[in-house]
């Protein structure tokens, strides 16, 4: 008796959105991740690299500092060194805005977004906040402004501060990224949102708030599925839009990934652990639907490319093909 493959009907499809003023072409997807025995899949999965606008001090010691060296102190010259290790994009955060931390203000914050945008060319840029809605509003609405015609990626847009942000992204060009604290129907009523206020759904991302491995990632895989199924299989819409995860940082912020190989042997070389958390991760948050993964070492990047290009375009890996070498050196 032969096989016969299953197949699903689907009814819906995740918008396109283009990134960036060379339009890198992101979503589009008409069947689940990797079914593409089901419907198109018009594009890989795009993957980001994480850059602060400041020096990020210990939270880059260790495995991470070693990846990047001195361009840390540098936010351009590390957008610049994200590109070479091979980003599709890259994600500038705004740590230094905080007000619990050096409270720079929207000045600065222009003045650092165009400094990488020089240096990165026409690789598309995401300009992401510190997820404090009155400060975002003022940094991103600046920034917002000052890049006219870039199509920058700027988030998080919440609830508090849609009308602001919104509004100017949507004046000046720019797609948002609309952030809930994972939720289905308050990722819906998000970019209904936006949506009312004139952005149209081609230039919304859905942010569903990504945890660190454990629960917060499982709740995470949970709602990402929901969003997809009404998105392809119920034809909603209003949650048809690309999803990103910014799970790098939320993986290196983790006790796990800090603490020294010698008091911790059972857990690994610290070298190696972080970056296999990080790819874990990434490949569940793949097979759950995701389109744009923001990562933090590069060569948690580089696996989760291999990965991914593996499961689209075949072929097999053997014990043999594994490197023989430290984790460090691959």
């Amino acid at each position: 008796m032969s096989f016969e493959m299953k197949t699903v009907k689907y009814t819906g499809k995740i918008n396109q959105t283009p990134l960036g003023t060379k339009k890198l072409a992101l979503g589009g997807q008409e069947a689940y991740a990797f079914h593409d025995f089901e419907g198109k899949l018009p594009n890989k999965v795009r993957l980001a690299l994480q850059v602060w606008d400041t020096d990020p001090g210990d939270f880059y010691e260790g495995p991470l500092a070693e990846a990047f060296g001195p361009v840390l102190s540098d936010p351009a010259a590390w957008a610049k060194k994200a590109v070479e290790l091979g980003a599709d994009v890259v994600s500038l955060h705004l740590k230094s805005s905080d007000p619990n931390d050096k409270n720079t203000d929207a000045a600065h914050a222009v003045a650092v977004v165009k400094k990488v945008l020089e240096a990165v060319g026409d690789t598309p840029l995401i300009v992401f906040g510190i997820d404090n809605a009155d400060k975002d509003k003022e940094t991103l609405s600046a920034v917002a402004e000052a890049c006219a015609g870039k199509n920058l990626i700027i988030g998080p847009v919440s609830d508090k501060n849609y009308k602001a942000v919104g509004a100017q992204a949507l004046a000046y060009g720019h797609s948002v990224i609309a952030r809930t604290p994972i939720d289905v129907n308050l990722a819906k009523q998000l970019n209904i949102l936006l949506m009312d206020l004139g952005i149209t759904p081609d230039k919304i991302l859905i942010d569903p708030n990504t945890g660190g491995l454990g629960y917060g990632m499982e709740y995470c895989y949970s709602v990402m599925e929901r969003i997809n199924m009404a998105a392809l299989l119920q034809a909603d819409d209003k949650l048809q839009q690309p999803i990103i995860n910014i799970l790098g940082e939320e993986i290196w912020k983790t006790k796990e990934t800090h603490q020294p190989t010698a008091e911790f042997p059972t857990m690994g070389d610290r070298a190696c652990r972080g970056v296999l958390m990080e790819v874990t991760e990434a490949v569940a948050l793949l097979s759950a639907g995701t389109s744009l993964l923001v990562m933090g070492h590069p060569l948690s990047l580089k696996l989760t490319r291999e990965y991914i290009d593996l499961v689209v375009d075949g072929g097999e890996v053997k014990a043999d093909d594994l490197p023989n070498v430290p984790i460090t050196a691959l």
